[in-house]
């Protein structure tokens, strides 16, 4: 294959191509796989999260040096997703290509995201009962504690309208991540593309559904049964940045790119989906 402005990577169109080929096989996993896959990716976001929050209960650290290099660990989790495999939520709101070219149904796609949402939470959320029994937060004298349950407090008390917003750019961000990872040929070229749009949603704030399953979980295990982070307060932040989330990576990077390159396009050459 011809290089790509001197690059050995796979042009726009055909991302939006394997994105869409990557879309119809992922609709159609076994429901056991892709719920394990689902339970994976929360453990991983998680991970993530906890590297991310190490960083930020660094009091020493100037602000924007604690969000952005707080943002790059983070990095980890979906880098596991890509690189190890797993089926994120988030990431899986680019399904919604397949979709509009009708590769796979209605019923396939909603099963997709339910299936692997709820297994998303049942990983995050188990990564936060361990974490909680680890003694990691007794790390910096309590700080890392403290720093949790600021996390937590803060995304239960979002407004709904700010909360959804605040999800559609996280995921315009995390999906641009996935899509710019499709374009690499080596574990390398996928690392460098999926780390600085992660970076830049962690450090500007923004709000991720499958981190927020790891983070109030475990506000609410630190809490204990009385105090501010409530399962009120944990679904009243789920509804809207699930819906935020869905609004920015299918609608604002999904749909965009079907128009773009997809919608009434002839078939490109076949390509190993890597």
């Amino acid at each position: 294959m011809p290089e790509i402005f001197g690059f050995d990577a796979f042009s726009p169109r055909e991302i939006a191509e394997r994105v869409e080929k990557i879309g119809v096989a992922k609709a159609r996993l076994p429901l056991l796989s892709m719920a394990l896959l689902g339970v994976l990716a929360g453990a991983f976001i998680g991970l993530g999260a906890m590297f991310s929050t190490l960083v930020a209960s660094d009091a020493s650290l100037g602000f924007a040096a604690k969000r952005v290099l707080g943002g790059v660990v983070f990095s980890l989790g979906l880098i596991m997703v890509i690189i190890a495999g797993a089926e994120l939520f988030t990431g899986n709101n680019l399904l919604a290509m397949a979709w509009a070219d009708k590769k796979i149904t209605t019923l396939e796609l909603l099963r997709n995201w339910l299936v692997v949402c709820l297994a998303n939470f049942v990983g995050a959320a188990g990564l936060a009962v361990l974490v909680f029994l680890s003694g990691h937060l007794q790390m910096n004298d309590g700080a890392i504690t403290a720093q949790y349950l600021k996390i937590a407090a803060i995304k239960c008390s979002l407004p709904f309208t700010q909360a959804f917003f605040s999800g559609v750019l996280c995921n315009i961000l995390v999906c641009l991540a996935v899509w710019m990872a499709s374009a690499g040929r080596s574990v390398m070229d996928k690392v460098a593309a999926i780390v600085p749009p992660i970076a830049a949603f962690v450090a500007a704030g923004f709000e991720h559904s499958i981190a927020n399953m790891f983070f109030i979980p475990l506000g609410m295990l630190i809490q204990g049964g009385s105090g501010v982070i409530t399962w009120t307060g944990f679904l009243g932040n789920l509804a809207p940045v699930i819906l935020g989330n869905l609004a920015g990576g299918s609608g604002f990077v999904a749909f965009f790119y079907y128009f773009i390159y997809r919608r009434g396009a002839p078939s490109l050459p076949e390509h190993p989906v890597k």
